[in-house]
């Protein structure tokens, strides 16, 4: 029975290393914190949050996935991409965007070209009777 209890263990220590190992690895490799999300998407021109329930609610979605784009910076990449106040940031240069965290990386990645694209779920025109709508931006070379 001891030894049974000493392999169990001897095998969880095994098992926490190398999950240990594999968070290691995942965070030298591009795991994203909201926060550093949140800069390179002030970097790019938006300031952005998670599409929380609330959000979802609001703006009709389907699913709480995306990043909600709640300020457009004037003279930004993102301004001059036509990126708007209240759509939802739903792929960066064709990589799908669940989260922040899925945000962060992919404009990351994108702000280091010149040019890509952002693909948004942004309210229409006042006064437009389909309301909502898919939209692509393409984001110029940086302007200084």
């Amino acid at each position: 029975m001891q030894k049974l209890i000493l392999l169990e263990v001897i095998l969880l220590s095994g098992l926490l290393f190398i999950d240990m190992e594999a968070l290691q690895a995942a965070m030298q490799n591009g795991v994203m914190t909201e926060e550093e999300a949140s800069k390179l998407g002030e970097e790019f021109g938006i300031v952005v949050g998670a599409v929380d329930e609330e959000i979802q609610k609001e703006l009709k979605l389907q699913k709480p996935q995306g990043v909600a784009v709640f300020e457009v910076i004037g003279n930004s990449r993102a301004d001059y991409a036509g990126i708007k106040v209240r759509s939802v940031i739903k792929e960066i240069d064709k990589q799908e965007i669940r989260n922040m965290a899925d945000f962060g990386l992919a404009i990351k990645k994108a702000m280091k070209e010149c040019n890509f694209t952002v693909g948004t779920y942004e309210p229409a025109d006042p006064g437009d009777p389909v309301g909502w709508g898919v939209n692509f931006h393409f984001v110029g070379c940086k302007r200084d």
